[in-house]
């Protein structure tokens, strides 16, 4: 498999929204492919509207940077050497953690972009989802 298809992007959510659920938050949580583009969104029960737009911009922020999203917020504080980043690409980078990218065999193929609570919870659910790709990718 090189490729996210829907019904992994529906592996990858459950993995995120079985997180989600064990710490108590309802996430936004999406999904995109190598070229950024949407694959699928999920808006847990009463999740911030506002989450929708940051969950996909999270994902499109780790797919085009090859990144997680996490790794641009020192870089980007003011008077660091990327500050106004996020200003770029029409508004569309996000410069803190909840966006990871889904690799196969060191290839970026996708990212996944989770919003609705704190940075750290953004992140923690992020990282459930990726390890729920990768038991998918690896059966």
């Amino acid at each position: 498999m090189s490729k996210i298809t829907l019904d992994l992007a529906k592996k990858i959510i459950s993995g995120a929204e079985e997180e989600a659920n064990k710490i108590g938050v309802s996430m936004v949580i999406s999904v995109v492919d190598e070229g950024g583009n949407l694959i699928a969104i999920h808006r847990m029960d009463d999740a911030w509207l506002a989450s929708i737009d940051i969950a996909q911009n999270k994902a499109w922020t780790s797919v085009a940077l090859r990144m997680p999203s996490a790794n641009l917020a020192d870089a980007t504080v003011p008077a660091a050497e990327l500050y106004g980043l996020n200003t770029t690409n029409n508004g569309r980078l996000v410069v803190f953690g909840g966006g990871i990218p889904l690799e196969i065999d060191g290839k970026v193929v996708g990212a996944v972009g989770v919003s609705g609570s704190t940075v750290p919870h953004d992140v923690q659910v992020a990282e459930a989802a990726v390890k729920a790709f990768n038991n998918s990718v690896n059966l």
